[in-house]
């Protein structure tokens, strides 16, 4: 190549990460007056929920990603945006670009053209690539492969004539992962950092008339070793590109801090200003500096708070300084909750009093600050429900849309998320901008991770952590991001890097980072997340009772925040209800990060259809398949039903009964309950019997407000209800809209439970019509002609069918199961795993071997029973190869199962099955224990009194409110990317499921005493789940499989890499009993009804 670099490899050396690169500073825009930076920040100030709900995520985002880029730079009016369509060409390696492309002379009109911002691999050029930990090529430090992907850009631009006289910067607000740059053939520079800013002056270089910009884009080098996050690896020119102005004299940096006295009823605003000029300063110049404080007011009427004007101090022959201070009295403090921001404008002034340069930029005043056992936000405590989140876009990969952005902010709001964790790179600058807006709490995460290093034995390799030659590179990467984001009031937390080890160079850039801006904290997990360079105890998927161990050691006086937990892989989230009572409950232990928010698939379409791609879909290896799919929204932000547990165990409110008394706790840090409508509602036995407003006084911030019970307006109620679940459910939503969401937003919600004073009493079924039988062959057949359903059972192997009608309601069972298709940490542990162990025993092949033949009983007219035993074991073979079902007098030691059947069929057509498992001490904890059934297709309209309405498991019900709800059976499914066990309700008492028309279907519940069900019912088998690798490769079966589990293991989720379901939701291999019962719908008879009778036969 003929670049600067031909003869040195400056992407392959860790001591040249930039070339004639300014030095790093806030976001400039250089406004012509005051009045223009008002009208700038009013405008960027608009974005709201109705912004967010126009977020695109297929082909139209491409557009939307230009005019993102051209919007940002709206209103100020010596910026401009390059984005667009470039020229753009693909080079196998650096040596391979086409020569001198750089030059003004060349032609490139056969060169195809790319939209800036964006990576080339969402557009056909090269191959997306997901890794984890390891490295995506050979691992040889600094070198990277001579098979380097090389990016060619060219496009032109012209300076405005109105620039004349002043100084022309370019900035590239990221490249991944290396380049150069040309202006007019001239090399300009060299850059590497990912996720950050490159800024060149190009004023000499530029002329009047149409100028040609050139980069060249390396895919690889070194940085690629110190950027090994957990995300998809792609290249390009992926945020903006912007052309921008300033006067040869100009304000070139400036930090804001803000100082708070103890009372929180005086601030200090104070301003660092830096002055550069493009020629010697002198004291002759007058130089002084103003400022002007808007309060948090979006008018253009405003008036000003003036600050006084300081003198520049020369201090140096190009540079010169002041700090300014305003006192504002009773200022309006800035929170996640109330994120009120002023405007500041800073004008430096000529001798004459002119305006020379003008830069602004938000304000949040408020104070962090650490206690023992405390972060503390304006002196309060302050609880982290927080999420942990990548730059992530299906269509565009790694490129940003601002609807894009605000729906994540909005989504999360929504869902009582109130702080980011900026995994684990800084994001792009209007990211900062909205959370400013909305109000998060962010961690800004330097761009560091060495992962991979991990998986090199230490005397091969030394770690950069403790390397002297990546040192620089390292403390670069943390500076730079610190000086860019530090005037953002949402950041309270700064971060060294993720999983990059332990070393000296941590220590350096902690160090930093204090001595520069004491006013916010340092984290940083590497080295076992307690060493010195953090203040806050930050581990990762850490087990909540170690959580609270460290929280009570009285010698560790830092507060514990989890930066990664409760891994969200598929259907997870299992166990999250505990950390949050460990929370609320502990002292030092103050919240955590999930992981992650979004699942990182990308649109790949195959066939005509489109799918979620992962790791390896695109031929891409090495790879790490799905691990990218782990967040809590799909691609297109919809939102995972584990979702809803989240938002429940965030609510900013505690509400419970404590003996006769009724509690609200206001967890939130400054605000009172006073933005909130209380509702209540009373049902029984899942039907509702009255509810209404609830005029609740006014919560002053982490206080509690007790009430006597029977003293709520639902009192009078409570002495004459029937039924066995007596539901009282507080909700509080918002009472006015707000930036996030509409009046009528859930915050928060609570189901409690009364006790039952006068339970039902249950209705005896009367037996008029007497059975039809046939019991002396080897089908047993069961009917009531004159209600129009018949019963068949197979003698040899207990299976059954029931028509009703002409419609074949059941078939294919009911049958014990115990298999289910493994969710994503089910498979997780390797060898290890619950996925694993249980396919080794052979649950995936369970099969009826024997029997011990059923013998059929009439014991009345009104009663037929079915009695036998089945023997179950792993299958060996398929098709014809299918083993013979065995008639056997007992079991013969070998099985896995032996289970003890009853079927009793009375005359209502009811028929009751009870089970008595025996399962072989030496398998592993069981997925299930249960029945298994299909029913007709035609049955799709699914009914329940149970947890719901959205999906939950023995370990994540906590937010599913006990209730009868209705979904077709197609909308119980839940489409996880990678398909698996999904779609489940628990403590279901009873289900339903009937045709369309509704007179027609089947009704089943536990019975004699067996507690409630997990329920699910799946147009896909168990066994098509198991087998699809992706959604879009499920096919739907003829019948709707039902399962009715009396035992389900839980999801788990404290991780997905090991097997780590809480004991109390293992399903132990031991002894269990229930009973089911089930009978035909007809228009005669409602559930409720049904479920309120008992069975016995006259």
């Amino acid at each position: 190549m003929d670049a600067a670099g031909a003869s040195h490899r400056d992407w392959e050396d860790p001591a040249v990460f930039g070339k004639n690169k300014r030095n790093p500073h806030v976001p400039l825009y250089s406004h012509s007056s005051v009045q223009e930076a008002v009208d700038f920040w009013i405008a960027r100030s608009q974005a709201d929920r109705e912004l967010a709900n126009s977020a695109v995520w297929d082909d139209d985002a491409v557009p939307a990603a230009l005019d993102s880029a051209r919007f940002w730079c709206e209103g100020a009016s010596s910026l401009i945006s390059l984005s667009g369509y470039w020229k753009f060409f693909l080079a196998s390696k650096p040596e391979s670009v086409p020569h001198w492309f750089y030059k003004n002379q060349f032609n490139d009109s056969s060169w195809k053209t790319l939209p800036v911002p964006s990576n080339w691999q969402m557009h056909g050029y090269d191959t997306p690539i997901y890794t984890n930990v390891t490295y995506p090529f050979p691992f040889d430090p600094p070198l990277v492969p001579r098979e380097n992907p090389t990016g060619c850009y060219r496009r032109s631009f012209v300076v405005p004539p109105e620039w004349a006289g002043r100084r022309v910067f370019l900035r590239f607000e990221a490249v991944d992962s290396a380049f150069y740059a040309w202006v007019n053939g001239a090399l300009i520079g060299y850059s590497q950092d990912s996720r950050l800013p490159s800024e060149f002056e190009i004023t000499s270089l530029c002329t009047e008339k149409e100028n040609i910009l050139a980069v060249q884009v390396m895919r690889w080098s070194d940085g690629s070793y110190l950027e090994d996050q957990d995300h998809w690896w792609l290249s390009g020119i992926h945020r903006d590109v912007i052309l921008f102005s300033k006067p040869q004299v100009m304000i070139s940096d400036y930090f804001v801090k803000t100082h708070l006295t103890r009372d929180m009823r005086q601030a200090t605003v104070e301003m660092d200003v830096s002055i550069e000029g493009a020629t010697k300063l002198t004291k002759e110049m007058a130089l002084r500096v103003r400022g002007f404080l808007f309060d948090p007011v979006e008018s253009e009427q405003q008036e000003p708070e003036t600050i006084p004007t300081k003198v520049v101090d020369i201090i140096s022959a190009h540079h010169g300084r002041t700090v300014l201070t305003i006192s504002v009295d009773n200022p309006k403090l800035w929170s996640a909750e109330k994120p009120s921001l002023y405007t500041l404008v800073v004008v430096l002034e000529d001798n004459n009093g002119g305006t020379a340069d003008c830069e602004s930029c938000r304000v949040g005043i408020r104070q962090v600050s650490a206690q023992p056992k405390g972060l503390l936000v304006n002196g309060q405590l302050v609880t982290i429900c927080g999420f942990n989140r990548h730059e992530h876009h299906p269509r565009l990969g790694k490129t940003n849309v601002e609807a894009c952005m605000a729906r994540d902010i909005v989504l999360m709001k929504q869902h009582n998320v109130n702080a980011v964790r900026n995994s684990h790179y800084p994001q792009h600058p209007r990211w900062y901008e909205l959370c400013d807006l909305f109000g998060l709490y962010v961690v800004d995460e330097a761009n560091i991770e060495t992962h991979g290093y991990e998986l090199i034995e230490s005397t091969l390799r030394k770690h950069p952590a403790g390397e002297a030659m990546w040192t620089h590179a390292l403390l670069d990467r943390f500076v730079n991001m610190v000086e860019r984001d530090k005037n953002h009031s949402c950041i309270i937390i700064w971060s060294l890097g993720n999983e990059s080890g332990y070393g000296p160079a941590h220590d350096a850039m902690a160090g930093w980072a204090h001595c520069r801006d004491p006013t916010r904290l340092v984290q940083y997990e590497g080295g076992g997340s307690r060493t010195s360079a953090t203040d806050i105890i930050c581990p990762m998927y850490m087990r909540v009772w170690d959580t609270v161990k460290i929280a009570n050691d009285t010698s560790e006086l830092r507060p514990v925040i989890l930066c990664e937990y409760s891994h969200a892989m598929g259907n997870s989230n299992g166990n999250i209800y505990k950390y949050w009572q460990a929370i609320d409950t502990t002292y030092g232990l103050q919240g955590g990060f999930i992981w992650d928010w979004v699942d990182q698939g990308l649109i790949q379409t195959e066939g005509g259809s489109r799918r979620w791609a992962y790791g390896g879909d695109f031929g891409d290896t090495p790879n790490d398949l799905n691990f990218c799919v782990n967040g809590l929204v799909w691609p297109d932000r919809s939102p995972h039903p584990a979702l809803e547990e989240v938002k429940y165990c965030y609510q900013p409110l505690g509400i419970h009964i404590d003996g006769d008394e009724i509690e609200i706790w206001n967890k939130r840090s400054f605000t009172t309950s006073e933005d909130l409508a209380f509702e209540w509602s009373l049902s029984t036995d899942g039907s509702l019997l009255k509810s209404g407003s609830w005029n609740v006084p006014p919560i002053e911030p982490r206080e509690k407000y007790r009430m006597p019970l029977n003293a709520g307006p639902w009192s009078s109620l409570c002495d004459d209800i029937l039924g066995s679940d007596v539901a009282l459910t507080i909700t509080a939503t918002l009472a006015t809209s707000t930036r996030w969401a509409c009046a009528g937003q859930v915050v928060a919600s609570q189901q409690c439970f009364l006790p039952s004073k006068q339970p039902y009493s249950l209705q005896t079924v009367k037996f008029s019509d007497p059975l039809s039988t046939d019991i002396s062959t080897s089908t047993v057949v069961v009917a009531m002609p004159q209600h129009s359903w018949e019963l068949k059972f197979d003698r040899s192997t207990g299976r059954s069918s029931w028509r009703l009608g002409d419609m074949l309601l059941m078939s294919k069972g009911p049958l014990p199961c115990f298999w289910r298709a493994p969710t994503d940490n089910d498979k997780g542990g390797d060898k290890i795993s619950y996925a694993y162990r249980w396919k080794a025993f052979g649950l995936d092949r369970l099969a009826i071997t024997g029997t011990t033949g059923f013998q059929a009983k009439q014991l009345s007219s009104h009663l037929v029973l079915l009695e036998g035993v089945l023997f179950i074991e792993p299958e060996s073979g398929s098709g014809d190869e299918k083993r013979e079902i065995s008639i056997r007098s007992k079991e013969d030691g070998t099985d896995w199962f032996k289970v003890s059947v009853s079927y009793m069929i009375y005359s209502s057509g009811d028929f009751v099955a009870q089970y008595k498992v025996e399962a072989n001490p030496r398998l592993p904890p069981l997925p299930r224990v249960g029945i298994v059934f299909s029913i007709s297709n035609e049955c799709n309209a699914a009914e329940w009194y149970g947890r719901g309405p959205f999906e939950c498991y023995p370990d994540r019900k906590a937010a599913a409110q006990l209730g009868i709800y209705k979904q077709k059976v197609s909308d119980l499914h839940a489409p996880y990317i990678v398909p698996g066990e999904c779609g489940g309700r628990a403590d279901v008492r009873w289900v339903a499921f009937k045709n369309v028309e509704g007179d027609a279907g089947l009704f089943a519940m536990p019975f004699q005493g067996s507690p409630p069900m997990q329920m699910s019912a799946s147009n896909y088998s168990t066994e098509e789940l198991d087998r699809a690798t992706h959604e879009e490769e499920l096919h739907a079966g003829q019948d709707i499989e039902v399962h009715l589990d009396h035992k389900h293991m839980g999801l788990g989720g404290d991780d997905s890499w090991s097997p780590c379901v809480h004991d109390e939701y293992l399903v132990l291999p031991r002894n269990y009993e229930f009973a089911v019962r089930f009978s035909p719908l007809s228009l005669a008879a409602s559930s409720q009804e049904l479920y309120r009778q008992r069975l016995l036969p006259e």
